[in-house]
C-alpha cells in the first residue's frame, strides 16, 4: 500500500531558475518580454508556398503537401487537391534540446490513396541556419529549387524561411511544435497556446410597472395576472398583482445577465393564473437588447409603454385588437455594477461594466509559467500512464492557455503573459489540466473531458512591487480517497507598480462599484446572477477555437464553491477559532496578571496603570505606540513567499472517508436511502450544536435588552436604581479615582478573590430571555 504523503510534501519551495538568460536589468525588461522564463531555443521552419510542381496523377495534376523532417520528428502540412501552385504558410518549431540530427529535410509529396509520391526535397545543414532574436525583423522567405533523392535538380520550387529563435518569436504561438509530434494534424490547434477574452457581461434590469387593457378569456372572474420574463435560458416572473383587474400593477424589478454581442431578445409575457395551475397568455412582447438604454449611475431611466401581441390559433396568427393591450416598463442595461462571475473572496476584477467608469491602471502583473515536475499519470495510453499537460491562467477578462506538452510528466512551457492591474486587492488563478481531446477524445482514456491536475491562487496585494518571485507550487486535488498531490508547477511572478499614489489611494475606495452600495442586490439575487454569469462565460469560451472547455472554466471559477460539505464547514470553524485564538491568548495573559502568576509582571502592570490614571492623556498614545512596536517587531517574521493551497487550513489532511464521499456526491443525491438517512441524522446532530450556540448568543443579547424593558420588574428596578446611584457617584467623584479603584479591583491579589461568580455576572444570568416563549 502506498504511504500517505507527508506534510512537507505539500510545502511551497523557492526555486532559482535561469530566467531572462541569466541577467535581468531594467534595460532587458524593455527589450525582452520573456525575462521571467528560461530562454528556449527553437528551429523554426516556415513553409510558405510552392510553384510549378510537376503532375503525378493520370490527369496531370497533383495533391501536394510538405513534410518537414528533423531526426525522428516529422511535421506535415495540409494537402491541396489538384493544385500545382499551393500556398500553406505554416510554421514548424523544433526544440533545440531534442535535435539529434545534423541536417533538416523538407520534402514535397503528392497525396495518394496507397503510397504518396515523392516530388522533391531541400536539405539544410543545422550549423548553417541563421539565428534571429526579437525584436529583429522577421526573416524573409526564399525560393529553393527542389532536388531528387540523388541531389539533382527537378521541376518545382519551394519558398521557405528557416531560422533559429526563441519562444519570444512572434511565430511561436501558432507554430506546430515537436512536443506535439504524436498529435494528429486536425488536433494541432487544440494544443497551441492561446489568449481568450471573457465576454463583456451586463446586468439587465426590468422594472415591471403596470399593464393596461388586458383581455382575459373568462370575463366572469377577476384575473390573477403576473409577468414572465425570458432571456436566453433565464426565466423569471413577478408575483401575482394585488390589483386583480384588467389594469394590474406590480412595480417589481427582475434582473438578468447578458453578454455582448447580444444574441437573444428579452421576451415578456403577461399571463393569467387559472384554476388547476394553468396559465393563459394575455399578451407577449419582444424587446431587442441593442435598443436598450445603458445606465451608468443610480438615476432612473425613462419608462416606456410596449404593445402586447396575442397569438391565437394553431398557425400563430396575430389577433388585431383596436384598443391593444400595453405594458409599462423601465428596462435598461445597468453598467454601474460589476457582474460577478467569480467568488467575491478571490475576484480578479472588480471594475464596473461600463468602460466610462473605469479608472486608470495602477501597474502591470507578469506571469512566467516555467514548468511542472512530478505529474502523475492522468490517463492510460498504449498500456502505460500518460499526461498531456497545459496551464490556464485567469485574471480580469483575459484568459491565457499554454501549449499542451504531449506525453510528459515534467513538461516545460516557459511562456510569459502580462496583465494590466486596476486593483491591487485581486487574485490571479492558475490551473493545470490534462488535455483529453488530442488522441481521439474519450476513445482512449481521455473520458472526453480535460481532467484537473491542480490550481494555484496568488493575491497581488501579498507581493512586493518590482520583485521577482520564483517558486514551485504544489498541485493539490481532493479526490474521494483524500487529498492527493498531483505534482508541482513552477511559476515566476512580478508586480510592477506604475503609480504608488494611485495604488495606496485604492485602499480608501470601496471594493465594489458605487451601484452595489447605492442600489444593493440581495444575497439570493447575487448567487443566482453569478450562476448565470458563469454559465454564459463557460458557454462562450467553449465556442472559441480551440475551445476552452466547460469543465476547465468551471474549475477556474469555483462553480461549486457554494455547495455545503462537512469538510469546508469544519475548516471554516477552525478558521474562526484561529482568529479568536489571539484574543484568548491575551485573555489568558491578563488572567495571569490578575492572579499574580508572575508577581514582577503584575507589579509592573500596576505601576503602568497608576501612571496612566494620573496622566490619562497618555492612554491613547500608549496604546498606539504599543501597536507600532508590535508591528515593527513582527517585521522580522514577515511572509517572504506568496500564499499557496494549504491542506491543513482546508482540513483536507484529516477528513473522514465518508465525509469525502458526501462531498463528491451529486446534487440531488444519488446515494441509497440508508446512507442518506445516516448523513441526515449526522447533519441534524451537528446542526443542533450550531443551533445551540446561536441560541446562546441570542439569549445573551436578549438579556441586555431586558435590563430596561421591565420584563422582570424587580431586576429592572435594581438596575435603574443602580444607574441613578452610579450617576451621582460618578458626578461627584473624579474619573481618575473611579478608574483607579476599578483597576485595582480587577487586578486584586488572589487572596481577595472568591471562586464563586461575581455579583454582576450572577445578576446578568438571572435576567429573562425570549427563549421561554419558543415552542
Amino acid at each position: 500500500m502506498q504511504k500517505p504523503p507527508q506534510p512537507q510534501d505539500f510545502a511551497l519551495r523557492e526555486t532559482s531558475p535561469n530566467i531572462g538568460a541569466g541577467q535581468v536589468t531594467p534595460a532587458d525588461k524593455l527589450a525582452c518580454t520573456y525575462d521571467l522564463v528560461e530562454q528556449m531555443q527553437y528551429l523554426y521552419v516556415r513553409v510558405v508556398k510552392a510553384k510549378e510542381l510537376p503532375g503525378k496523377d493520370v490527369t496531370g495534376t497533383c495533391d501536394p503537401y510538405v513534410e518537414v523532417k528533423l531526426g525522428n520528428y516529422k511535421g506535415v502540412t495540409r494537402h491541396f487537391e489538384k493544385k500545382s501552385n499551393p500556398e500553406w504558410n505554416q510554421v514548424f518549431a523544433f526544440s533545440k534540446e531534442r535535435i539529434q540530427a545534423s541536417s533538416l529535410e523538407v520534402v514535397v509529396k503528392d497525396k495518394d490513396v496507397v503510397l504518396d509520391d515523392f516530388m522533391g526535397r531541400s536539405m539544410f545543414d543545422i550549423n548553417e541556419i541563421p539565428k534571429r532574436a526579437p525584436p529583429d525583423s522577421p526573416l524573409a522567405p526564399q525560393w529553393y529549387r527542389l532536388e531528387d533523392q540523388k541531389g539533382e535538380k527537378v521541376k518545382g520550387e519551394l519558398m521557405l524561411a528557416i531560422w533559429m529563435g526563441t519562444q519570444a518569436d512572434e511565430a511561436f504561438p501558432d507554430a506546430w511544435h515537436s512536443d506535439a509530434a504524436a498529435v494528429a494534424g486536425e488536433a494541432v490547434s487544440r494544443i497551441r497556446s492561446k489568449v481568450y477574452l471573457s465576454p463583456k457581461l451586463w446586468y439587465v434590469r426590468v422594472n415591471v410597472i403596470e399593464a393596461q387593457d388586458l383581455v382575459p378569456s373568462d370575463k366572469s372572474r377577476y384575473p390573477e395576472v403576473f409577468v414572465k420574463a425570458i432571456l436566453g435560458n433565464q426565466a423569471l416572473r413577478t408575483r401575482i398583482s394585488q390589483s386583480k383587474s384588467v389594469n394590474p400593477m406590480w412595480n417589481e424589478d427582475l434582473m438578468f445577465v447578458v453578454a455582448e454581442p447580444f444574441e437573444e431578445p428579452l421576451i415578456l409575457s403577461v399571463e393569467d393564473r387559472l384554476a388547476g395551475n394553468k396559465d393563459e397568455v394575455l399578451g407577449r412582447c419582444m424587446i431587442p437588447l441593442q435598443n436598450l438604454q445603458r445606465r451608468l449611475d443610480h438615476k432612473p431611466v425613462n419608462t416606456r409603454w410596449y404593445n402586447l401581441e396575442k397569438h391565437i390559433g394553431e398557425g400563430e396568427q396575430k389577433k388585431v385588437i383596436k384598443f391593444a393591450s400595453r405594458i409599462h416598463l423601465r428596462v435598461c442595461l445597468d453598467g454601474g455594477y460589476h457582474v460577478l462571475d467569480e467568488s467575491t473572496h478571490h475576484s480578479s476584477d472588480l471594475r464596473p461594466t461600463a468602460k466610462q467608469l473605469w479608472k486608470s491602471s495602477i501597474g502591470i502583473f507578469e506571469l512566467g509559467i516555467l514548468s511542472a515536475q512530478g505529474l502523475i499519470p492522468a490517463k492510460s495510453r498504449d498500456g502505460r500512464g500518460s499526461t498531456d499537460a497545459y496551464c490556464v491562467a485567469k485574471y480580469g477578462q483575459k484568459w491565457v492557455r499554454t501549449r499542451t506538452i504531449v506525453d510528459s510528466f515534467s513538461p516545460r512551457w516557459n511562456e510569459q503573459y502580462t496583465w494590466e492591474v486596476f486593483d491591487i486587492c485581486s487574485v490571479i488563478t492558475i490551473g493545470v489540466f490534462d488535455n483529453g481531446h488530442i488522441h481521439g477524445g474519450g476513445d482512449k482514456g481521455g473520458g472526453g473531458k480535460d481532467s484537473r491536475i491542480g490550481k494555484v491562487r496568488i493575491r497581488l496585494s501579498t507581493l512586493e512591487a518590482d520583485r521577482i518571485y520564483t517558486h514551485s507550487y504544489p498541485l493539490l486535488v481532493l479526490h474521494p480517497s483524500g487529498v492527493k498531490k498531483m505534482g508541482e508547477v513552477q511559476l515566476a511572478v512580478r508586480f510592477t507598480c506604475s503609480s504608488l499614489i494611485n495604488m495606496l489611494h485604492k485602499y480608501s475606495h470601496p471594493l465594489l462599484p458605487k451601484m452595489h452600495y447605492v442600489h444593493p442586490l440581495s444575497v439570493i439575487q447575487l448567487d443566482s446572477l453569478r450562476h448565470q454569469a458563469m454559465q454564459i462565460v463557460s458557454m462562450r469560451l467553449s465556442r472559441a477555437e480551440p475551445p476552452l472547455r466547460r469543465e476547465v472554466v468551471e474549475f477556474m471559477l469555483d462553480v461549486d464553491s457554494h455547495m455545503w460539505n462537512m469538510r469546508r464547514s469544519k475548516a471554516n470553524f477552525f478558521r474562526i477559532m484561529g482568529v479568536l485564538r489571539s484574543l484568548i491568548v491575551v485573555g489568558k495573559w491578563f488572567d495571569q496578571i490578575c492572579h499574580w502568576k508572575n508577581p514582577l509582571t503584575s507589579i509592573l502592570i500596576h505601576i503602568l496603570f497608576i501612571i496612566l490614571m494620573l496622566y490619562p492623556e497618555l492612554i491613547l498614545p500608549t496604546i498606539f505606540l504599543y501597536l507600532f512596536i508590535i508591528g515593527i517587531w513582527n517585521y522580522r517574521w514577515r511572509p517572504r513567499h506568496p500564499p499557496h493551497m494549504d491542506i491543513r487550513l482546508s482540513h483536507a489532511d484529516a477528513v473522514h472517508p465518508d465525509e469525502l464521499d458526501e462531498e463528491f456526491d451529486t446534487f440531488p443525491t444519488s446515494k441509497p436511502s440508508d446512507i442518506v438517512r445516516m448523513r441526515y441524522d449526522r447533519l441534524r446532530s451537528i446542526a443542533g450544536r450550531v443551533q445551540t450556540v446561536v441560541g446562546d448568543l441570542a439569549t445573551q443579547g436578549e438579556r441586555f435588552q431586558s435590563l430596561l424593558s421591565w420584563r422582570d420588574p424587580r431586576a429592572t428596578t435594581i438596575f435603574v436604581t443602580f444607574c441613578l446611584i452610579a450617576a451621582v457617584v460618578l458626578y461627584v467623584t473624579p474619573f481618575q479615582v473611579v478608574a483607579l479603584l476599578t483597576g485595582f479591583y480587577v487586578l486584586r491579589h488572589p487572596r481577595f478573590r472568591h471562586k464563586l461568580p461575581s455579583v454582576p455576572l450572577n445578576f446578568f444570568r438571572r435576567l429573562p430571555a425570549r427563549s421561554d416563549s419558543m415552542l
